[in-house]
């Protein structure tokens, strides 16, 4: 049987069925609400939904959330990071909706909400989550949702693209503040290699070919092993570890993270990311002289357009090659 109730602007449905959980849904507008209650009944009756009614009232978001982080994010190669967002969605009163009663509203609410408390990129990627999530309960799950609620709204901006550097006066900073040499070794083979976090953790001594001044990286981000040149100075960093056991780095990237996070703040070093390492790495990179394709190599992009948005060349680096190049002439 279906209730129709109006609660301030909106209009609230619930049907019941006995031996069944209730399904409620919000409409703006009566009509709306009684074709829905209409066609809901209708197809009971038929016994065209009986599972799916049981599946949609008794399971909510967090429910699917909770799925996705198990079958879904344990996959990735930034589980924690997307773990941690998952955890967040779970603690907000979107994850108590359930299947049959959430909509865009409810994800527009969090958006704006959300909106209030982090930058505009933050709540990209979160939403990016979500959005995903309900794509596989739909196609991959047998989640008989008939459309997707983060596809019907407006993304926020992902946001423009970092441009920080890194200074001469920054790096000496770190590098006086730096307690353990290995910290200091690690931050030197991130910028003469461009290689992010976990591809510093992963590195093996067999990986390294001392003849060639190459190393090879088999597991990256993108899925696409590459082989990178190893500068003088990264060859002499890498001289200067002990081999003891077969991987590079005795250390683990939560341990770099929070040995970073600590260095900063002793160095007075502020706003400033250990990616950005790798923004600095590639942008001196360009500014040595190397092609596109030299740089892609390293820093293993596929994409042209994905490679300068980590490229933040210094105007006054380019004004000096010039200078060098009218010298020649």
């Amino acid at each position: 049987m279906a209730t129709l109730r109006k609660r301030g602007s909106k209009w609230h449905v619930q049907i019941r069925r006995s031996g069944q959980a209730s399904a409620t849904r919000s409409f703006t507008h009566k009509a709306n609400a009684e074709a829905w209650s209409r066609k809901l009944e209708r197809d009971l009756d038929r016994g065209e939904i009986t599972s799916q009614f049981n599946t949609l009232t008794t399971m909510t978001v967090g429910d699917l959330l909770n799925r996705y982080a198990v079958e879904n994010t344990t996959k990735k190669r930034g589980a924690d990071i997307e773990r941690y967002r998952i955890n967040h969605f779970l603690d907000c009163q979107i994850a108590a909706k359930h299947l049959s009663n959430v909509c865009r509203q409810d994800v527009i609410k969090y958006k704006d909400e959300r909106l209030l408390q982090v930058h505009p990129g933050t709540v990209h990627r979160e939403l990016k989550i979500l959005r995903h999530c309900f794509e596989v309960a739909r196609k991959e799950w047998g989640i008989p949702l008939k459309t997707n609620p983060v596809a019907e709204i407006t993304m926020p901006s992902p946001g423009r693209p970092r441009d920080r550097r890194v200074s001469e006066a920054e790096l000496s900073a770190l590098h006086l503040a730096c307690s353990h040499p290995i910290l200091w070794q690690i931050i030197t083979i991130a910028i003469e290699t461009a290689m992010r976090r976990g591809e510093i953790v992963a590195m093996q001594w067999d990986h390294i070919h001392w003849d060639n001044r190459t190393l090879h990286i088999p597991d990256t981000k993108n899925g696409y092993p590459r082989t990178i040149p190893l500068t003088p100075r990264a060859i002499e960093v890498l001289k200067e570890l002990p081999q003891t056991d077969t991987s590079v780095m005795a250390i683990t990237g939560n341990a770099i993270r929070l040995a970073w996070e600590r260095l900063k703040k002793k160095a007075g070093v502020t706003d400033l990311r250990f990616h950005d390492l790798r923004h600095e790495a590639i942008s001196r990179f360009f500014e040595m002289g190397l092609s596109v394709p030299e740089v892609a190599l390293i820093s293993g992009h596929r994409d042209p357009r994905m490679l300068f948005r980590y490229t933040h060349l210094r105007a006054e680096e380019v004004g000096k090659k010039f200078g060098r190049l009218s010298a020649v002439k």
